[in-house]
Order: structure tokens, then C-alpha cells, then sequence
């Protein structure tokens, strides 16, 4: 488990993905925002939900999000497409609607970057969002990622194009607890 003062990344657990499942992916608009593949309906408890617990994976690290002290869980957080040879990942969030808003975020993606740079020892970070996803740039920045560029109306998101920002932290730029 990795600990922050308001938050804990830890392993997936069989519970977790009912709720992960109905109020971040069965919601369609917002998960069509959160994911470049087209939502499809996934009955509740299917392998092929994307919250199912899976065996460990070189390419992607997933984890809960869990809300100290409380202990409630409060979303997911993951790097995936790491690159080993070139030692990159993509870092993505998602926070229950409930737990929007709160102050959350920033310190899951400081966790990540923690777990990224320091337990896997990567040199990159990249966080790739819809330009208007504000709260996830704020999140990124805030933890020291740098605008990089915008990809203009390459992301097909719930019936019209919208622009995507790509946001980069090196290792050597990375300030833990910024």
C-alpha cells in the first residue's frame, strides 16, 4: 500500500469493482471522456469490466484509490502503457463523484509519481486529458507536470471532437510531496 496524508493507493480488491463499476464506467457521458474506447454495456461482475481484479502486469499498475481516515474507497488510479526498455508510463485518475472536489486528486497523482519514479523506476510520466478536463490538469501541474502540447480535436468523446493536452514530468523535475 502507498500512503499519503488524505489518500492510500492499494492493491484492487473483488469488492471494489461493483462500485467502480456503476458509478465511473456505467455513466456514459463522463466515461466516454475518461477513455479513448467506445463504452459498451459490461454486466456487472463480467471479466471485462475494466475494474476486474487481473494477476499482476508489466504494462499497467492499478490501484484503488481509498480516502484516509475514513477508509472509504474513493476512485482509481493506475499508470499503464509502461514502457520498460524507455521507461515511460501513462498515469490516469478517477475519483467517485462523491469525492470530486475535495482535494483528492492532486495527492493521488503525487502517489503515482511516487510509485512511477521511485518503486518502478521510470524517467517519464505522461498524463494525456481532454483540454477542458480542468480539475485533471490542475491535479498534474500542481504535481509539477508541464504542458506540453495540445492535440487538436483528436479525441472522439460522446458525439463531437475535442482537443486533447499531453502534460510531461521528467524524474529529475519531480519534487516528491510538490
Amino acid at each position: 500500500m502507498l500512503l499519503a496524508s488524505k489518500i492510500a493507493l492499494r492493491a484492487r480488491h473483488d469488492s471494489d469493482v461493483p462500485v467502480l463499476q456503476a458509478e465511473l464506467y456505467d455513466d456514459v457521458a463522463t466515461r466516454s471522456r475518461a477513455d479513448s474506447r467506445p463504452w459498451r454495456p459490461i454486466s456487472p461482475g463480467s471479466a471485462e469490466s475494466p475494474y476486474a481484479v487481473a494477476a499482476p502486469s508489466d504494462e499497467a499498475a492499478c490501484f484503488s484509490v481509498v480516502e484516509l481516515p475514513s477508509g472509504e474507497l474513493a476512485g482509481e488510479a493506475l499508470l499503464w502503457g509502461i514502457d520498460t526498455h524507455n521507461r515511460t508510463a501513462h498515469l490516469g485518475i478517477a475519483l467517485r463523484p462523491a469525492f470530486r472536489g475535495r482535494g483528492l486528486a492532486r495527492e493521488v497523482v503525487g502517489t503515482l509519481c511516487h510509485y512511477g519514479f521511485t518503486v518502478r523506476g521510470l524517467h517519464r510520466l505522461q498524463v494525456d486529458t481532454l483540454a477542458d478536463n480542468a480539475p485533471m490538469i490542475a491535479a498534474a501541474t500542481g504535481a509539477g507536470f508541464v504542458l506540453e502540447g495540445t492535440l487538436r480535436r483528436s479525441a472522439w468523446t460522446y458525439g463531437a471532437h475535442s482537443d486533447e493536452v499531453v502534460l510531461g514530468l521528467l524524474a529529475e523535475e519531480w519534487t516528491p510531496g510538490h
